[in-house]
């Protein structure tokens, strides 16, 4: 069976969205090397228990590939990655409290309840919440 391992989001600052996604979502520091010159790798994944086979790698994003990929998926008001909670509504108000700006309330699109955060460092990251 192939699993998913790890999955990059190109981010502006490695930083600055290693703290947005460890201190304001809630995921864990899988991988914190300093590269040199300024480099990081950086990997994060939800609490141990919840997802452990999951990285999300915090990659740069500039450069001739990443930078008008992440320009245009913006643009277009799509996501960059989608994570799933169980109670989108809780979640909701535990970020905004936390100052997150939600570009898209919660709604109901079909099957599912979804609402479009910004993630400070370049993003829109879509919240999911199976119905029914």
């Amino acid at each position: 069976m192939i699993k998913v391992a790890m999955t990059s989001v190109y981010v502006d600052d490695v930083a600055k969205a290693h703290a947005f996604y460890t201190g304001v979502l809630g995921f864990e520091t899988r991988t914190h090397r300093d590269l040199g010159d300024g480099a990081l790798f950086v990997t994060v994944g939800a609490p141990q228990g919840a997802q452990p086979d999951l990285e999300l790698l915090l990659e740069p994003g500039q450069g001739p590939i990443a930078e008008p990929y992440r320009r245009a998926v913006r643009e277009a008001g799509l996501p960059s990655i989608v994570f799933c909670v169980d109670d989108l509504r809780a979640e909701y108000e535990r970020l905004r409290g936390e100052g997150v700006h939600f570009v898209r309330d919660p709604e109901e699109q079909g099957p599912v309840l979804t609402a479009l955060l910004d993630d400070t460092v370049g993003n829109l990251v879509q919240l999911t919440q199976p119905l029914g």
